[in-house]
């Protein structure tokens, strides 16, 4: 007696089973592809309409401001007084101490647990 005879019709059927299934697969792809493309669509910002402004005449171009090296010194009295106010703050401030200790230590766990058992070393 035979359980699974390979015939014509069973290749027949599987190969038109295999052919349902991947054009599905191409139908549902190409359908996200649309759906994705029609939200992008929709979800992008819209641009603002273009007010007609006024007609101006060009103005005449001032010459540009000359530009010096900077100095070692500050110069503004504003700059003098934020560089003394951020001194001021930074004379607190410790960088090397540290705030918190971190340490590894074993921890076992349900996850861990068989392999304790079988060894009793753990990880």
């Amino acid at each position: 007696m035979v359980l699974l005879a390979v015939t014509a019709d069973t290749w027949i059927v599987t190969g038109l089973g295999f052919g349902i299934v991947l054009a599905l697969l191409f139908c549902l792809v190409y359908i996200l592809k649309l759906f994705g493309l029609i939200m992008q669509k929709a979800t992008e910002p819209k641009a603002p309409k273009a007010e007609k402004a006024p007609k101006v005449a060009p103005k005449e171009e001032t010459p540009a401001p000359k530009v010096t090296a900077p100095s070692a010194e500050p110069t503004d009295e504003g700059t003098k007084a934020a560089i003394a106010y951020a001194l001021y703050l930074a004379r607190d401030i410790h960088h090397d101490i540290p705030t918190a200790m971190i340490s590894l230590h074993k921890h076992e766990t349900a996850w861990n647990e068989k392999s304790i058992g079988m060894n009793n070393q753990g990880f």
